[in-house]
Formats: C-alpha cells, structure tokens, sequence
C-alpha cells in the first residue's frame, strides 16, 4: 500500500510541475477584439477613452499591468495633426488570449505575413468573434486607418469625430475575419468606411462597434 501511495504522489507531483510549466510558458495577452461596445458606438470619448476601455478589459482578463492602446488613428483638427494607429500600439510581438503570435512586429503587423484571421483575432476572453456568414455579421472592426496604420490626409474625416461622435459622420473600418466587400475587403484595418457612427448603424452594416487593442508595453 505504501509502495502504491508513493508511486501516486511521485505522479501527482510530476503532473502539477508539467502544468507549472505550460502555465509558465504561455505567452502574456497582448492582443485582442474588444469583447463588447461600451455603449455609445464611436465615441469612446476620444483616444484617451478608447485606451482606458482596452486597459479595463486587459485588467479583466489578467493583463492589467501591461500598458494597452486602442488600435485608432485621428484627424487633423484644431491645428494639430493626425494621430497614426500604427505609433501608438508599441514594437511587438503580440500574442492573442490563446498564446498564439499574431505578428512579430509593426512592419509584419502591416505585412501580408501577419496571422490575423477569424481564428486568430478573438477577444480578451478567448471568444471567437462572428464574422461574414455569421447571425449577425460583426466583422468590421473600427480603425480610421490606412492600409499601414496611417492617418487619412486632412479633409478625409473617417474617424467619427476623432472618436467622439455616436451619430453624425464616418469610421474607417477592418474585416477581422479578411473578406467581404469595400475597397480592400480582405484587409483586417482597412476594408472600408462605415455608413455613420452610431451603434445601431454600426450594427446594421456588419459591425459591432469594437475596436482592436494591442498592448504597447
């Protein structure tokens, strides 16, 4: 009995140090879909809004002490200029809520080479996010971006109001799930633009109101 006793508990010690190990291994959250719109379309009260958002539900999920920013470009207005999403989000790598390296860095982020996809874009729960085929569709995802994470040039205002309006204007959109229609319906930051900004619209036409968030430290 005692032999079969030891034998157990050299098992049990060797099975609680493997799932030390994976635990270890696993690589922190450093990308993510928000899993849910706050409430108010494009207005996240700004840039500054919008981060605050992606840090809360970082913090949700275990990621908390890591520095996060919403994947957003800004307008030029006021005398200042735009602001590029690419700039803010950090140097990579980012690896997904299931360990899975999404890109290496910004030039492979904005590069055919990236793993983004359906599969691989899910949110800080690890929920995948429905996409084209779907009931409902939610596959664009808000950017105001360029194909390389870049600002449109003054006068082309596709970010709601600098992502402060929940009515009147427009939002670049992505496709998470890389196909649909729009100019670049395989691009997962820059398909097209939306119809408006509020998030019955945002709804309406294949979206959700969520935005990408990436941790930059």
């Amino acid at each position: 009995m005692k032999r079969i006793l030891a034998v157990a508990g050299v098992v049990t010690v060797a099975a609680l140090a493997s799932t030390l190990v994976v635990a270890q291994s696993k690589p922190q959250l450093g990308f993510f879909i928000t899993s849910a719109n706050p409430g108010k379309g494009a207005d996240f009260g700004g840039l500054e809004g919008a981060d605050k958002y992606c840090q809360t539900l970082a913090a949700a999920a275990g990621a908390g002490s890591r520095t996060w920013r919403a994947y957003l470009s800004t307008s030029a207005a006021n005398g200042k200029p735009g602001v590029n999403a690419k700039d803010r989000i950090g140097s990579g790598p980012w690896f997904n809520a299931k360990g899975v390296k999404v890109a290496d860095n910004v030039a492979d982020l904005h590069s055919d080479n990236n793993k983004l996809s359906k599969e691989n874009s899910i949110t800080e729960k690890g929920e995948v996010v429905n996409g084209r085929g779907d009931t409902p569709n939610m596959h664009d995802l808000m950017t105001g971006s360029q194909l390389d994470g870049t600002a449109f040039p003054e006068g082309q205002a596709l970010t709601c109001n600098n992502w402060t309006s929940s009515n009147e204007g427009a939002a670049q959109v992505g496709h998470h799930d890389r196909q649909g229609g729009g100019q670049n319906p395989t691009s997962w930051n820059s398909a097209h633009a939306s119809k408006g900004c509020s998030l019955e619209v945002l709804k309406s036409t294949g979206g959700d109101g969520r935005i990408y968030c990436f941790a930059a430290k």
